[in-house]
């Protein structure tokens, strides 16, 4: 057990007070503050005692993985855990599944794309589901919403330039091919459609939301993130994009899971996210960065999610809540208020206090500096497969990645 420094990421859209106040360094920031990663990414390795984390596993990956997880992962940490630290949207984004990641970093390769090139699509071989639990409430667009609703809200808009596009998906149908195949081809329509004709559509899209008269339902939350988006990107082809897609504001505790090729973007707030350990991202919109038609249309998933938040369950024999999702990289455990409670897994763990003052102790260890760990919010601790068991105190909330 030993504390583990994370790396602090910069992007325009991050935070100049979000991770500093929960950290309690002085506010605001020097540089917008976007993600803290705490992991093994190979472009930004947390340090463990001054040494990356891909180092230290490479010395040892048994030792740090366990047998299990470094035979399945080849001898590499499956997950990458962060505070993210949203101040304005970010990319209008989706991530390729294992295959198709697999695929398109190989032929990438064969093409000789510098994997640092801000072209290429591909920067590793690996899969990007993720988890995302708020710590603040959290504004967010996730997946694409059912197609009656998005029909409810084009005509609530009632904007007659929408009205050729409406009728791409205005026959309703219960069956979700169908219904898949209409989104595929509204958003590609949107997403093609040339420069001044598609400034034309959205200039008219906001004249309508801002002539719409509240409702007090969900499509109210849609129409303000709309205009908040055109103020950030205006005329972005992203903006058409977000039309299509949920709309939701998560309470602290709540999450998002999102699977492979499902289309998404983050709009504000603070949250732990866990995800498979990669940085493969297809842009469509609301960025300066490189935006592969073809490729992200390639790899998105054109079936509607109804809802895209999931649960945390209490099982039993684990500790606190678990934030369970269906693949085997990661799965994400939440404890608050802890007294007295065993951390004890047989593969690696990465643990992150986002609240409270919180006592590690290994057990059975006499009392020294090596067997005793003080946790603070933004502090997190890196626990080897092969360390005996942790005991946890104190108060304040806790998440623990592992495998």
């Amino acid at each position: 057990m030993q504390q583990l420094d994370g790396t602090i990421r910069s992007y325009p859209w991050g935070s100049r007070t979000m991770l500093a106040a929960l950290q309690g360094r002085p506010v605001p920031a020097d540089r917008p503050e976007a993600e803290l990663w705490l992991g093994a990414h190979p472009m930004s390795p947390s340090t463990v005692a001054g040494r990356p984390l891909t180092e230290v596993i490479a010395q040892d990956p048994e030792g740090c993985l366990g047998r299990r997880v470094a035979q399945r992962f080849d001898n590499k940490l499956p997950f990458l855990l962060k505070l993210l630290a949203a101040e304005e949207p970010l990319s209008l984004q989706a991530h390729p599944s294992l295959a198709q990641a697999q695929d398109g970093f190989t032929r990438e390769n064969e093409q000789n794309i510098d994997v640092r090139d801000p072209k290429r699509n591909y920067r590793d071989a690996n899969h990007k589901p993720e988890l995302t639990v708020a710590l603040s409430p959290f504004k967010a667009m996730a997946g694409f919403r059912p197609l009656a609703l998005t029909r409810e809200l084009l005509t609530s808009l009632n904007c007659p330039e929408l009205d050729r596009y409406l009728a791409m998906v205005d026959a309703p149908s219960e069956d979700p091919e169908v219904e898949e195949e209409n989104l595929r081809a509204l958003f590609t329509t949107w997403i093609t459609i040339p420069t001044g004709v598609r400034e034309t559509l959205v200039a008219a899209i906001i004249r309508a939301a801002k002539n719409y008269q509240p409702q007090k339902n969900w499509i109210d939350e849609v129409i303000s993130n709309l205009l908040l988006l055109q103020e950030r990107y205006p005329g972005d082809s992203g903006i058409l994009g977000a039309l299509l897609l949920n709309h939701l504001t998560l309470e602290p505790r709540e999450a998002i899971h999102l699977a492979a090729g499902q289309l998404h973007a983050y709009i504000h707030g603070l949250g732990v996210e866990i995800q498979a350990n990669s940085d493969n991202v297809l842009r469509g919109g609301l960025t300066s960065k490189y935006v592969d038609v073809p490729e992200l249309v390639r790899v998105l998933d054109f079936h509607s999610l109804a809802d895209p938040r999931t649960n945390p369950v209490h099982l039993p024999d684990q500790p606190g809540e678990i934030y369970h999702v269906p693949i085997p990289d990661f799965v994400l455990h939440r404890i608050a208020q802890a007294e007295d409670i065993t951390i004890d897994f047989d593969g690696p763990v990465i643990g992150l206090c986002t609240a409270g003052i919180l006592n590690l102790r290994t057990q059975g260890a006499p009392a020294s500096d090596e067997s005793e760990l003080q946790l603070h919010p933004g502090q997190a601790v890196w626990i080897p497969a092969d360390d005996p068991a942790i005991t946890l105190s104190g108060g304040g909330e806790f998440f623990i990645a592992t495998a």
